[in-house]
């Protein structure tokens, strides 16, 4: 019989399960538990936000279409030297055996720390991905995607090779920075001699329930950010996130996955302080109170690119970022962002190291990711506010089915 973190430390009390499905994307279901007599430390059921869980296994692999969590870990490995297909075959299933447990509010397989005891899952989320070169690494070239190449370089870039890339991809994330901390202790040391750790980048978001009602996020610029994301009720969502059965054979691993673009994007905070508030909606080309475009409405309302001021000038300045990543200013192309933000210290000069963990998904980044920053390469007066540090590709399968490991249709097809 499987043990919980908190049955570990009494009794359970009694608890039932409510599903609600993720919209269109036929992702992960989440539940919440009722919570019974008694409380988490004392060996009770936890609270609401502590009892709500996300399945592992589904179509898709959670963390994609999960809404956003308050803490999360992103981290790449590479394979040990002398570590090829068999070794990573092995790791897969080590990580999935890991994260079906962890994500289910249960204790790691093998040596658990005691981390998160007392807790329940949180919305725990792990989710896998394989760089460009860990095809080389395992003798699969043959069965990587094109959708795989590497991103093409853009002028504004400013990447540190030693975090960016990576054979193996995980992102964690979780509503408890103990319970996110708990799955990326147990997953690093699953990883053995395998794999190493190449680089680890840490987030968060607003908590849930910290606002009156759900709002879009907020970045640490203070702007209102993932407006115009694509909803799973959209009629083309899954088209668009989701790699759909179109591909070559030797590609037929990916259907049902994504491709997941990370990169960090430091935000220069004192430059963009110093100015106006009127100067920073002219930036973005939006309220920066409610998120509506300079041209009127709410945050929903479609920006009027063609609107004329009485000065003669558009409304939303020719170089504002709302206009230049508008997706009708992109030929449609549209990406999933699901960011984090980040404060890793402050500079010997006083500065901040923050800013965004930028994480985008789609289908495919020729159409979703790489025409839109190539045109926020050419003339995005946000740019001036920001510098991209380092940059992954990753390519995440589909969900793992019940008894099957993430990757195992590529390992062992």
């Amino acid at each position: 019989m499987e043990i919980s973190r908190r049955r570990l430390l009494g009794t359970v009390g009694a608890a039932g399960a409510a599903g609600l499905a993720l919209g269109a994307a036929g992702g992960a279901l989440v539940h919440s538990e009722v919570s019974g007599s008694g409380t988490a430390g004392s060996g009770g059921a936890p609270g609401s936000l502590g009892a709500t869980r996300v399945d592992f296994q589904g179509d898709h692999q959670a963390g994609i279409t999960t809404p956003l969590q308050a803490k999360g870990h992103v981290l790449a490995f590479d394979l040990a030297p002398g570590a090829g297909r068999t070794e990573a075959a092995a790791l897969m299933r080590r990580w999935s055996d890991t994260a079906r447990r962890l994500t289910a509010g249960e204790t790691a397989p093998v040596a658990d720390t005691g981390i998160a005891l007392g807790s329940g899952p949180s919305s725990l989320t792990v989710t896998f991905g394989f760089g460009h070169s860990f095809f080389e690494r395992t003798g699969l070239t043959a069965r990587r995607p094109a959708a795989l190449d590497p991103l093409p370089d853009f002028s504004a870039d400013r990447l540190d090779a030693r975090r960016s890339n990576g054979d193996l991809w995980v992102q964690i994330g979780s509503d408890d920075a103990l319970v996110a901390f708990h799955a990326l202790r147990a997953l690093q040391k699953d990883a053995g001699e395998a794999a190493r750790p190449r680089w680890q980048m840490n987030g968060f978001n607003r908590s849930p329930g910290a606002t009156a009602s759900p709002m879009t996020a907020r970045n640490l610029m203070g702007q209102v950010d993932g407006t115009n994301n694509p909803k799973p009720t959209e009629a083309d969502f899954d088209r668009r996130i989701f790699v759909q059965g179109t591909v070559p054979p030797e590609h037929a691993w990916m259907v049902g996955g994504s491709y997941a673009v990370v990169r960090r994007i430091r935000m220069l905070l004192d430059h963009w302080d110093q100015q106006s508030l009127a100067q920073q909606e002219q930036v973005i080309g939006r309220t920066k109170a409610t998120g509506a475009p300079l041209t009127g409405g709410d945050e929903t309302t479609a920006p009027a690119l063609d609107k004329i001021g009485a000065d003669g000038k558009p409304v939303i300045p020719s170089n504002a970022h709302a206009r230049i990543s508008a997706p009708a200013q992109n030929g449609g192309a549209a990406m999933l962002r699901r960011p984090f933000s980040f404060h890793d210290g402050i500079d010997a000069d006083g500065a901040p190291d923050a800013g965004l963990l930028f994480i985008c998904w789609q289908a495919d980044p020729s159409r979703g990711f790489v025409p839109v920053q190539r045109k926020l390469d050419r003339g995005d007066a946000l740019s001036e506010f920001i510098r991209h540090e380092s940059s992954g590709l990753y390519a995440v399968p589909p969900g793992a089915r019940a008894g099957e490991y993430v990757g195992q249709r590529l390992l062992e097809g």
